[in-house]
């Protein structure tokens, strides 16, 4: 995608950043660190990306805000799990790159006085019983911020699901206990809390915001102080490179003009995955996959992706996503379950009435069994004390499922496990063989089939007051089955990229004045999930090190990340 010449910029920066998500805003912060002149273009009307809807969580080993809690890794047991995570499908240097300046971007963000992190102690790697993983987790989220000092910028935000009625804010600390508000005295007194925050806010009039959209907000403040501008509504349509393909800027769409943009050193394309592209769906993710149940932001289509092709990049993990069994809700929205899988008294059924595997594994890793055995759709089943203990699918605890649940097929409920079947049209002899036998595990406190409750990370969201946090007998009616999607949160396949970010062509020669990261670019963690926080901690890293390579390029003239080794936030 050439547009031939690079003279007459309409506009022309140092460090030119597509997309406003983590990772864009967090290279443009780092370019301006680095004496780069830079400017964030965004496609949508609001600002944020997948980033902004998403929980928030950052997944950086040995970040400060671990450090000052005591929680300091040694570098050869981080690398050790994520070499046992990827298993040789991401280059060694890569892998080094992400742990090696990881710390060292949360640093530079951590700089301004508006960045700040708590660490979601408990909130367990998503495979800790592995070598180098961690139980307690290493996973950090942005601190509640007021949206309103966003002034102006406030109402261009992207808003996300985590927001409740009456202004009740929860982080995902919150929520863990509130899910448990009828188990126990934690979860009592959350809600207690999450009262006082109520009444507190309907007095203070606060706009409090949590996960994402609080990291989101916090990185817009810290682009204002540095006066770095953020072009709303501003889509690139082609990037343009010079006689010796070198990418020189782009071409983009911005108030009903082309408007050219010049980048002396650099574009980095942060434009997510082609989550909503049903094309690039129907040709790369695999059967079982294609329909478009993502939770990722409705504009990331793959205009990175693309653009990267057409000057002949390479591309890997097409074929995978960050996926997450889900609900498809009758208004249309996509609800991820994360916490409903670990219901004790409840299950999940393929088409055979028969469990498939461990219910209450890391969602990534439960789609991609899904998909294996061709269990699309799959049924959860669970009885009433589910519904009277636990929160499903946004529907509290004790309430109704709503009705156009039924009047779509969404869900289902019978007084006996027989009826249910019926309903949603599964052996019935096997559905209840099938609780038979998982009320026996329920009752031993193990689960011999699937290992669900052995690993810490199942039982984070478990209900601690049982034997095993995850099993508990279905035995009480009436009894509630509801259609499970194969959902997403974006997909995982993307440009090629070195360890500097730099986009790559089959050949393994670099595109110049080309880099990209996050969804853009292919995925950190080949077909795995490191933790919570493992999408939007390697496209923030690798973010930084675009901007501190582009920075060494116009300092040496031919440089690399190596030329400012060690260097902090100024």
């Amino acid at each position: 995608m050439s547009a031939g010449t690079a003279a007459g910029w309409d506009h022309e920066v140092d460090f030119l950043v597509v997309g406003s998500g983590a990772g864009g805003m967090t290279a443009a912060l780092t370019a301006a660190d680095s004496g780069l002149s830079t400017v964030v273009v965004e496609k949508g009307a609001m600002y944020g990306g997948s980033t902004g809807i998403s929980g928030g969580g950052i997944w950086i080993p040995n970040n400060p805000t671990l450090r000052a809690r005591g929680h300091d890794d040694s570098r050869a047991s981080v690398r050790r799990y994520l070499d046992l995570l990827t298993e040789g499908r991401v280059p060694a240097a890569r892998l080094d790159a992400f742990v090696d300046h990881g710390p060292e971007a949360m640093r530079l963000l951590g700089a301004s006085r508006w960045m700040r992190f708590f660490w979601v102690k408990g909130y367990a790697d998503y495979h800790p019983e592995l070598e180098g993983g961690r139980p307690l987790g290493r996973s950090v989220e942005a601190v509640p911020f007021d949206t309103r000092k966003l002034g102006e910028d406030e109402k261009y935000q992207r808003p996300n699901s985590l927001k409740g009625p009456l202004g009740l804010w929860v982080t995902g600390k919150d929520y863990h206990d509130l899910a448990m508000v009828k188990r126990t005295w934690r979860g009592r007194w959350a809600s207690v809390v999450a009262a006082w925050r109520v009444s507190s806010n309907l007095v203070r009039r606060r706009h409090m915001a949590t996960g994402g959209r609080a990291l989101v907000a916090r990185m817009r403040m810290a682009l204002k102080d540095a006066g770095i501008p953020v072009w709303l509504n501003t889509a690139m349509t082609q990037l343009v490179t010079d006689d010796d393909g070198r990418v020189t800027g782009i071409v983009a769409e911005r108030e009903g003009s082309a408007v050219r943009i010049g980048a002396r050193h650099g574009v980095l394309l942060a434009t997510g995955g082609f989550d909503h592209n049903q094309q690039l769906r129907e040709r790369y993710l695999p059967e079982g996959g294609r329909e478009n149940h993502s939770a990722g932001a409705q504009e990331n289509v793959g205009d990175g992706i693309l653009a990267g092709l057409g000057l002949g990049a390479a591309v890997d993990f097409m074929d995978d996503a960050w996926w997450m069994p889900s609900v498809r809700h009758p208004s249309g929205a996509t609800i991820p379950l994360v916490s409903e899988r670990c219901i004790p008294p409840s299950l999940i059924v393929s088409s055979s009435g028969r469990r498939f595997t461990n219910e209450s594994a890391p969602y990534t890793n439960f789609v991609h069994d899904q998909l294996a055995g061709k269990h699309v759709p799959a049924w959860f089943v669970m009885d009433a004390k589910a519904r009277a203990r636990y929160p499903f699918a946004q529907v509290l605890p004790g309430m109704p499922f709503p009705k156009a649940f039924y009047e779509t097929g969404l869900a289902h409920r019978a007084d006996t496990l027989d009826e249910l079947a019926g309903s949603i049209g599964v052996p019935a002899e096997e559905l209840t063989a099938t609780v038979r036998r998982f009320n026996g595990f329920a009752r031993a406190g193990k689960d011999t089939d699937f290992h669900r409750g052995d690993s810490a990370y199942d039982r984070y969201y478990g209900d601690p007051t049982l034997k095993n946090p995850n099993l508990d007998e279905i035995d009480r009616a009436p009894f509630h089955a509801v259609r499970i999607e194969v959902g997403d949160l974006g997909t995982k396949g993307g440009l090629v990229c070195d360890e500097h970010g730099r986009v790559l062509r089959a050949d393994g020669s670099g595109i110049e004045g080309l880099y990209a990261t996050g969804n853009t670019s292919a995925a950190v963690m080949a077909n795995e999930y490191a933790g919570p926080g493992a999408t939007i901690g390697p496209s923030l890293v690798f973010g930084y090190i675009a901007a501190r390579d582009a920075a060494a390029r116009r300092a040496t003239g031919d440089g690399d990340l190596s030329d400012l080794a060690g260097r902090g936030p100024r």
